[in-house]
């Protein structure tokens, strides 16, 4: 059964398949690595979205609309990365990590990397 997020969407790693971020698994051992993955999404910003959140940080507070599209971004760009350490024959990645960056002014970049493994259950 897949868990759902505060935001939606569905968690890519419930189906067994183990993400961390850490260099090894506890209670798994590594059996063979795969190399790099990674996953990427990029979205565009939204002019009336970007005006409102001015209007906002002026009178303070958390930035919703924001705070749901990077949300969702990291989601996409980590079942992305999922999906590409799968065809590689993974089912797990160790030392996951997410980098978020703005794309040339026109929106911004998130990206899931780590490397991708083979891992047994001890």
């Amino acid at each position: 059964m897949d868990r759902v997020g505060e935001f939606g969407g569905a968690n890519p790693t419930s189906s067994g398949f183990v993400v961390v971020t850490t260099e090894s698994v506890p209670g798994y051992e590594v059996l063979d690595t795969h190399g790099e993955v990674f996953g990427l999404t990029v979205r565009s910003r939204n002019f009336f979205s970007d005006v409102g959140s001015g209007f906002k940080s002026l009178l303070g507070g958390e930035l919703k609309g924001l705070t749901k599209a990077l949300a969702t971004s990291r989601e996409e760009a980590l079942t992305r990365m999922v999906d590409q350490a799968k065809s590689l024959g993974a089912n797990g990645v160790v030392m996951m990590r997410f980098d978020v960056s703005d794309a040339r002014d026109m929106g911004t970049e998130v990206c899931a990397y780590g490397t991708a493994v083979t891992v047994r259950k001890l």
